[in-house]
């Protein structure tokens, strides 16, 4: 069973979370930063579920400290802190989503699993979809017994959108994370790279990119394999 570690310093918001996660998950708690190290020490968490105003060590000092460690446990920030400059902060420090209160379960549930199978692709480092793989380890992209050549630029757009299948990129979410802050390329080069890619993927029908008019591009499953 998957282990989740809430840390949450209020015992009844911690209780709660517990009682409408427990039938699925193996739940971990802690009361703060300082005390989820403790029980990190000693068991494994898939995911772990974080406030920001907690006292000895916050949320996002918590965060901070994971990621200096070199810990990619996915995280989300659950918190009642709803203005962007807290979202900007958590997501800089590397969490994976920000969800604010008061909670709606099912919301929350949804994010867990989305993220869970986002972070099986991360640590596999290998998309399956049908006859089609795509390996980060060897940036290769093999379609049944057909090896397609991409650029590396290509690669790593086609591996962010099909990581994500159904989430829409924005323009500068791309640029941004493909090609970096401060690249000098404009929108109009992410439309060519992903006419490439719709080019050289033509017999691929796992999947289609599709564009979202005005924002930017997502990847479709067409259907269960």
């Amino acid at each position: 069973m998957v282990n989740i570690l809430i840390i949450e310093d209020e015992g009844p918001v911690r209780e709660l979370i517990k009682l409408k996660l427990k039938d699925r998950y193996e739940i971990l708690e802690a009361r703060d930063g300082l005390d989820a190290f403790d029980v990190l020490e000693h068991d494994h968490a898939d995911l772990i579920i974080v406030d920001v105003n907690m006292p000895n060590m916050d949320g996002f000092e918590f965060v901070s400290e994971l990621r200096s460690m070199g810990d990619d446990t996915p995280i989300i920030m659950l918190t009642a802190m709803d203005s962007f400059s807290y979202k900007k902060k958590g997501y800089n420090l590397g969490i994976d989503e920000y969800l604010t209160k008061p909670i709606d379960y099912e919301e929350l549930s949804f994010h867990i699993e989305a993220i869970l199978r986002r972070y099986k692709i991360n640590t596999d480092k290998k998309i399956e979809i049908g006859n089609l793989t795509v390996s980060e380890d060897t940036m290769t992209v093999d379609h049944g017994d057909k090896k397609i050549d991409l650029t590396e630029t290509e690669f790593k757009l086609l591996y962010k959108l099909l990581s994500y299948p159904g989430v829409i990129f924005t323009k500068q979410q791309l640029m941004d994370d493909i090609w970096g802050y401060d690249s000098e390329t404009d929108y109009s080069t992410i439309k060519v790279y992903v006419n490439r890619l719709r080019n050289k993927l033509s017999d691929c029908d796992e999947f289609e990119i599709v564009s979202a008019r005005g924002v930017g591009y997502k990847a479709l499953i067409k259907a269960e394999q």
